[in-house]
């Protein structure tokens, strides 16, 4: 993931700070302790950032999720429908699976995604 370093999708993808691409934005790395999904440090530990912008700040990500997990369906109907050959209702079955199975990246993943439209990087204080 180097590579992706100072660009938005680096911290998306690692759940880092959208400004210095270091510090840790949940408290518990792993999304599957669905307890802990949306516990999230107040501030970045590098530079400083507050994480919870505003009360309510996240809500908007419901709207992101709501897109991504859009994004999943079809692609998961595409290739078990048109690519696998199932039947209409296993297709279905997999579209629901598959979202329940990814629900907590999917709420992490669209967390990111929000404070990064509002949140740029800096490399000033990524030193």
């Amino acid at each position: 993931m180097q590579f992706l370093k100072g660009s938005k999708l680096y911290s998306i993808f690692t759940g880092t700070c959208p400004v210095c691409h270091k510090g840790e934005m949940y408290l518990e790395k792993n999304p599957y302790k669905v307890s802990k999904i949306m516990k999230m440090h107040d501030t970045c530990s590098h530079c400083g950032q507050k994480f919870k912008i505003e009360p309510s700040f996240y809500f908007g990500a419901m709207y992101v999720s709501y897109g991504v997990g859009c994004a999943l369906a079809i692609a998961a109907f595409i290739i078990t429908y048109f690519i696998i050959g199932l039947d209409r209702n296993y297709t279905f079955g997999v579209i629901i699976l598959l979202l329940v199975i990814l629900y907590p990246p999917i709420v992490r993943v669209s967390r990111n995604i929000w404070i990064n439209f509002f949140v740029d990087y800096n490399e000033e204080k990524a030193k």
